[in-house]
């Protein structure tokens, strides 16, 4: 039996180009020969410990094709400890990461505008002849899986043929990541969890799978999307850090976030303005102007700039609404809202948790990311975005 493999790296992203047509999606497919299979839906949950250097990612890929049976591949920069997540996670996170209403008393105008630019056992097996190790194999939820390590992306291609994943790849992207010594997570899934069509084609999510692991920086490995993208994929990021999170460069959501929440703190009452966001409208002003072209520049290239969707340092209260003590103040159901103590432990008081969405056009992948503290200019961004401004998108 052939298998369908997938590469996942610090989100749900591609190793191993398969199968005859790339496909436009949030990450990647890969096809046995005479399958299409591909992932229309990506998203991650990433937390950051400065202090302890110590890195998680949680995933839940969506798959959809014609396969029997499919697989994951997820490089990582040091061997990850594999625990299961709430099937209803990520579900429960964007009810939690849902604007709240506008504070009417705040502005001067109620008028809508547009915004500019808007875990098993140690293996430690060997096979004869190859730098490929089986380090640990084991099983996560209904995932199978084992943790490999090669010095030789040849051996490691081979390997990946060897165990019966068809696919036609790309040894140099391999050896981007044996050349730093990464760990690759291999995972079987059972077309069983997913939903068969009429047509025989199989669709739906897996179980979530949260990886830990030490890394001296937060990395998201985007170089190995690259050879499974036609054009463009698209990525939604939840990172809980110390602080504000974004995009390094011509990635930054800052480009299309700095000038709306200006605009919108423009229609403010100065009265109800606080002592920061006062000042961080001194900052920021001069930059929107720049903000705006860089906007223009990027789309001109074909580029999309990345968009801030929420941000919001965790309290006491948001807690409470976890833990089901604090009214939820959103449009939401009944039966979801109760479920938001799924997050409980993981979204963590203190912390902020920053979601922003980027569209990657493929001559943007030609290197791994490293999430960077939010700033514009020289000075730190803590300015929060949890309720609808007047310049917010519909």
């Amino acid at each position: 039996m052939r298998k369908v493999l997938f590469a996942v790296p610090l989100l749900v992203l591609p190793l191993l180009a398969v199968g005859p047509q790339p496909a436009e999606s949030a990450c990647c497919y890969f096809a046995a020969k005479d399958k299409d299979i591909l992932q229309p839906a990506q998203k991650a949950f990433l937390t950051w410990d400065d202090k302890e250097k110590v890195e998680t990612f949680t995933v839940q890929p969506k798959f959809e094709g014609n396969a029997v049976d499919f697989g994951m591949v997820i490089p990582t920069p040091a061997k990850p400890k594999l625990d299961e997540m709430p099937r209803e996670f990520f579900k429960e996170l964007a009810v939690f990461t849902i604007l709240e209403p506008m504070d009417i008393s705040k502005y001067k105008t109620l008028t809508r505008f547009g915004a500019p630019g808007a875990s098993g056992g140690a293996v430690l097996e060997k096979s004869k002849g190859t730098t490929v190790k089986v380090i640990e194999a084991g099983v996560v939820g209904s995932l199978d899986y084992k943790i490999i390590q090669a010095s030789k992306a040849d051996d490691l291609y081979e390997w990946l043929k060897d165990n019966k994943y068809s696919y036609s790849g790309d040894e140099a992207t391999l050896d981007f990541y044996i050349k730093k010594a990464w760990f690759f997570t291999v995972m079987k899934i059972d077309p069983m969890q997913m939903k068969k069509k009429k047509d025989g084609s199989y669709e739906g999510e897996v179980t979530p799978t949260r990886f830990t692991f030490a890394s001296d920086k937060l990395v998201y490995p985007l170089k190995i999307t690259q050879i499974s993208v036609k054009d463009k994929t698209e990525a939604l990021f939840y990172v809980q850090a110390a602080h504000k999170v974004d995009l390094p460069g011509d990635f930054s959501y800052e480009f299309t976030w700095t000038p709306m929440w200006s605009q919108a703190t423009g229609f403010a009452v100065p009265e109800k303005l606080t002592k920061q966001e006062s000042e961080w409208q001194k900052h920021v002003q001069p930059t929107v102007q720049d903000d705006l072209k860089k906007v223009n520049d990027l789309r001109g290239k074909k580029h999309e700039p990345a968009t801030l969707e929420w941000t919001k340092k965790v309290t006491e209260k948001d807690v409470g609404i976890l833990e089901g003590k604090e009214k939820y103040n959103r449009e939401a159901p009944k039966e979801d809202v109760e479920k938001l103590k799924l997050l409980k432990g993981h979204v963590k008081k203190g912390q902020f948790v920053t979601k922003f969405r980027k569209v990657f056009a493929k001559d943007e992948m030609s290197d791994d990311l490293e999430f960077v503290r939010a700033k514009v200019g020289d000075k730190d961004d803590d300015i929060e975005y949890f309720s609808i401004l007047p310049t917010s998108p519909p």
